[in-house]
């Protein structure tokens, strides 16, 4: 289904931890990160109902019990070696030039994508790595701008973190930069929820 790209997640040799040339970046704030506070079920984003048309067999709808990433030296290493290298194997391209749509939600099986290809690489990488789906969040923000994006959220029982492709440092959700919309939720990923205050959502996500 990936292409080249599980070849190259085969290659990375992700358990032996030799795999990536860069330096792996640091992890912030493992002292100081927080749950966000989640709101009332809302709607699901297109991309991701979309998504789960053309991919049904990793969209099960079934309810599972809320679980943390515990936050070992070994897991924050996986964490981070992944999202780096996300990060730097996929050529940023807008939706409407790589698909011809203006938001969908794919894996960037030809090693192109924007941000929710990379979200959702991640997260896939991360669960063949053992990490629970609860734990790891498709979630929907709103830059500077006001403008959408998508971002993963990993759940430790440290506090919750965003993995970005605008980012090679994995922080707690708080210091991202972002204003949180909303994102799957903990025990359903077909069922989203809100963050924080109520605020408009985006029509897309974009970068």
């Amino acid at each position: 289904m990936f292409g080249s790209i599980s070849k190259a997640s085969l290659a990375m040799g992700l358990v032996g931890g030799a795999f990536l040339a860069m330096a792996t970046p640091s992890f912030a704030g493992a002292d100081v990160a927080t749950y966000a506070s989640i709101g009332p079920d809302t709607s699901v984003p297109f991309g991701w109902i979309d998504f789960c048309l053309r991919y049904q067999g990793e969209c099960p709808d079934d309810a599972l019990a809320p679980r943390n990433i515990e936050l070992t030296a070994n897991n924050l290493n996986q964490i981070q070696r992944i999202n780096a290298w996300v990060n730097h194997a996929i050529e940023p391209v807008a939706d409407t030039d790589h698909w011809g749509a203006i938001d969908q939600w794919d894996y960037p099986s030809d090693g192109k994508g924007d941000c929710e290809d990379y979200a959702l690489l991640k997260r896939r990488m991360l669960m063949e790595q053992g990490f629970p789906r609860q734990a790891l969040l498709m979630t929907v923000v709103k830059d500077a701008h006001a403008e959408g994006h998508a971002v993963l959220t990993v759940v430790t029982d440290h506090g919750e973190f965003v993995l970005d492709n605008m980012n090679d440092l994995v922080k707690p959700w708080t210091q991202a930069g972002y204003r949180f919309v909303k994102r799957q939720s903990l025990n359903n990923q077909n069922v989203w929820v809100a963050i924080g205050p109520p605020t408009s959502e985006p029509l897309y996500v974009s970068k």
